[in-house]
């Protein structure tokens, strides 16, 4: 499955009017002529979103940018569209106004709106808008209007007494309630045709000029440091996962991490065999465990790396991470250098590809365990733009453990960029080789003025199953990288020497 987020099309018209026609079946099936979408493109362009899935617009967002100096807080939606032909666009207005939003309702459980509403914020914040307004229908109070005025429900449904479709998922997008309207959209009968007044408010707004690029380079990285237990089911374990990936997403997390071999409690049922053939029996399970992972990215909107599991390719055995990104795609990094308890107890072999990835948040590196003891691999990543690199890890003595956060801090600093550290900890009874686990699951920083002291961003409790959220600032990377103290990347002397990718 491919998702993108992008702006509206004319060619998009004939896949949105039969999306809308389905998302709207309840009421109707109303749609949107063509003229009008026209119009809305030529009017406001950069303001019509879509969400494309596999090729196909399944949910749109339409807006308008208006000046609310001039329109009555009662308005209607009539009035605010200019009778829907958008007269009252105003191009040196100062609040974006939503007139529309729907997803076609075979992909509702995408989480496409979220995804439309995101968009419209960094819309709204890149053009400088003080606000984005939005009347919300509430279609489920009809079934509470003999007993509630629309206040009344709209108080219940904030306390989350009552469920309701529309200014729920509005409330949990950081809209707030401005005015209950009436009569905002005759016919509506579900609603009883009362309406919220929705805002949310643009923190970045500047009144006195239009911010030339507001761009949001604050990442939000959650590492999960991950309790070694059994597992009566692979049911249960998927379950373990989610919720995590569902806490983290609940943070706004841009990213989830999970350990390596974070899957290795599902080799209990395999503890009779010898260990390369356990393993083996394991990386049988991958493409499952993978499917579901690819899942969880799209659902919670957040991009993945999968920690690690083995993966069976011809007669080979390899260390796998997979990045699961949240539009469906997926990249996977092969752990290069094997330690020499992988090569004795499971026969692994090592991966020979060396590549970033690009993501919707900056360019990532990965590197497994013992790949980060290696300085070469990250300086290749560091040349290739990398400002994330993400370790997934599994050590079972702090000896073992102070080599990988040593190295991966050291990282951090001779190639001037994030890096994030994740690993498991607790015990394993009942699967071979694998007893005992040691981790403090890190973000390490540049060392420089603009990053912490001793270089830490933020750290876990040693030895404790948890989250760590953290927050980096990629604008503070490119000011190290041209004003910093020292410059590690810039004064190289290339003229003596070079890390070079021979493959």
């Amino acid at each position: 499955m491919e998702i993108q987020t992008r702006l509206l099309t004319e060619k998009d018209y004939l896949d949105l009017k039969t999306s809308m026609i389905e998302a709207y079946q309840g009421i109707g099936g109303q749609f949107w002529s063509k003229a009008r979408i026209d119009t809305l493109l030529d009017k406001f362009p950069e303001g019509q979103l879509c969400v494309e899935v596999d090729g196909k617009v399944v949910a749109c967002a339409l807006a308008i940018v208006i000046d609310y100096t001039t329109v009555d807080d009662a308005h209607t939606y009539t009035e605010i569209t200019g009778n829907f032909t958008f007269s009252t666009h105003d191009p040196n207005g100062n609040v974006m106004y939503g007139i529309e939003i729907f997803v076609h309702p075979e992909y509702r459980g995408l989480r496409l709106g979220r995804r439309l509403y995101d968009e419209r914020k960094v819309v709204c914040e890149r053009l400088n808008l003080k606000s984005i307004l939005a009347g919300g229908r509430l279609p489920s109070y009809h079934q509470y209007s003999d007993q509630l005025s629309p206040r009344e429900y709209i108080d219940k449904v904030k306390l989350k007494e009552i469920y309701d479709p529309t200014l729920t998922f509005q409330l949990a997008n950081d809209f707030h309630v401005k005015k209950v309207l009436k009569g905002y959209l005759p016919g509506d009968y579900e609603s009883k045709e009362f309406a919220t007044l929705l805002e949310w408010s643009n923190i970045y707004y500047q009144s006195k000029h239009r911010s030339a690029s507001p761009t949001n380079q604050s990442i939000r990285l959650g590492l999960v440091q991950w309790q070694m237990r059994l597992f009566p089911d692979m049911n249960a374990f998927y379950e373990q996962m989610e919720f995590f990936i569902d806490a983290l997403s609940g943070y706004s997390s841009d990213f989830v991490m999970f350990p390596e071999f974070f899957s290795t409690p599902l080799m209990q049922a395999f503890n009779h065999l010898p260990e390369p053939v356990a393993m083996r029996k394991l990386a049988e399970l991958t493409p499952e465990t993978l499917k579901k992972i690819q899942e969880f990215a799209v659902s919670y909107n957040v991009n993945i790396i999968s920690g690690t599991m083995p993966l069976v390719e011809g007669e080979h055995l390899y260390n796998v991470s997979y990045l699961c990104h949240r539009s469906g795609k997926t990249d996977e990094y092969r752990k290069v250098h094997i330690t020499p308890n992988e090569l004795k107890y499971y026969g692994m072999m090592g991966g020979d590809k060396v590549k970033i990835f690009d993501t919707d948040c900056g360019k990532v590196g990965i590197l497994i365990c013992y790949d980060v003891e290696f300085p070469e691999l990250s300086r290749i990543y560091a040349e290739q733009g990398m400002q994330i690199l993400f370790v997934p890890f599994l050590t079972d003595t702090q000896n073992g453990y102070t080599r990988v956060r040593h190295c991966a801090q050291a990282r951090a600093i001779e190639n001037e960029c994030y890096v994030a550290i994740a690993g498991s900890v607790g015990n394993l009874p009942k699967v071979n080789n694998m007893d005992i686990q040691f981790a403090q699951s890190a973000v390490f920083t540049p060392s420089d003025f603009a990053f912490p002291p001793d270089a830490i961003k933020a750290e876990a409790t040693p030895n404790a199953e948890m989250v760590l959220v953290v927050d980096v600032d990629l604008n503070a990377l490119k000011e190290l990288h041209h004003y910093g103290t020292v410059k590690t990347l810039k004064d190289r002397r290339l003229d003596l020497y070079e890390v070079k990718l021979l493959k």
